[in-house]
């Protein structure tokens, strides 16, 4: 049986690719920061699968310290894990520093599936980590002397940045770790919660927006190919849509920016550079 980690499950595309991962066959691991959407969820999966187990866990993952409680209670619990698919992540209308010090969409949207994927290694040998990027990558513009957007603030470039940060990483970790098979997608325009964090123009759009949206069902649909397709088995360090290999913007192909993202993360979450290797 399959066991998959999946953070972020509580809303969206995390919730339905929980429902349909279970109902797949899957043995599912929810990772949610609302105890009692986490529990919903888990109702919604177990009805929906064979028989296989639903877990719950709860952190929130804007908060490193949470990222490393939840990594250790997952290495406590499961001996082995097959995919672990980094979904969490958010878009926030204005800058705010998380009690860590960090910009939040950076430690969200980045730093935490960095630092849970680094602490998890051991117990994902030969597995898979799909990712959730977003075509909203070619917005973003990686500064490595301003990872904190310091300088200046734009909700859209900002996220923008933190979804080409999750393509720069799945590429560098496919390189660093060839034993896993690490891809990321992106899901479309999809109707969630995202971008409903702030009482913002951002909460607003997304409402207006939100009929000519796709499903989250829909937009679950690659992670959940990723996660248990025989075909996506041979691909790595690649960039999905609708199950189809898709180039990235040139920004996110640069090898080298790759390798100095993955420095200057690990530098900021406490660990040593070569911790995926």
């Amino acid at each position: 049986m399959t066991l998959i980690v999946l953070t972020g499950a509580t809303r969206g595309i995390g919730r339905a690719a929980a429902i349909e991962l279970a109902r797949q066959g899957a043995e599912v691991v929810l990772v949610g920061r609302d105890p009692e959407r986490v529990r919903a969820v888990a109702r919604e999966a177990a009805a929906a699968g064979a028989g296989a187990p639903v877990h719950e866990h709860v952190a929130d993952l804007t908060l490193m310290s949470e990222v490393r409680a939840l990594a250790e209670e997952v290495r406590g619990r499961y001996e082995r894990i097959d995919v672990l698919a980094n979904n969490a992540g958010a878009l926030f209308a204005s800058r705010k520093e998380t009690g860590e010090g960090l910009e939040q969409t950076f430690a969200l949207n980045h730093l935490a599936p960095f630092l849970l994927t680094s602490l998890l290694r051991d117990r994902l040998d030969g597995g898979r980590v799909v990712t959730t990027a977003s075509d909203a990558h070619k917005s973003g513009l990686l500064d490595l002397d301003d990872l904190q957007s310091t300088k200046s603030y734009s909700a859209m470039r900002v996220y923008g940045t933190s979804k080409l940060c999750n393509i720069l990483f799945t590429r560098e970790l496919a390189r660093r770790a060839p034993q896993l098979r690490a891809n990321c997608f992106h899901p479309g325009v999809v109707r969630t919660g995202f971008g409903k964090n702030d009482n913002g123009i951002w909460k607003l759009l997304t409402t207006i927006g939100a009929p000519f949206f796709r499903s989250p069902q829909r937009g679950a649909g690659s992670l959940v190919w990723l996660a248990l397709s025989d075909t996506a088995a041979g691909l790595t360090g690649e960039y999905i849509q609708d199950a189809r290999v898709l180039a990235p913007s040139a920004q996110a192909q640069d090898e080298l920016l790759a390798e100095r993202l993955w420095e200057r993360s690990a530098e900021l979450v406490g660990l040593p550079a070569d911790a995926v290797t």
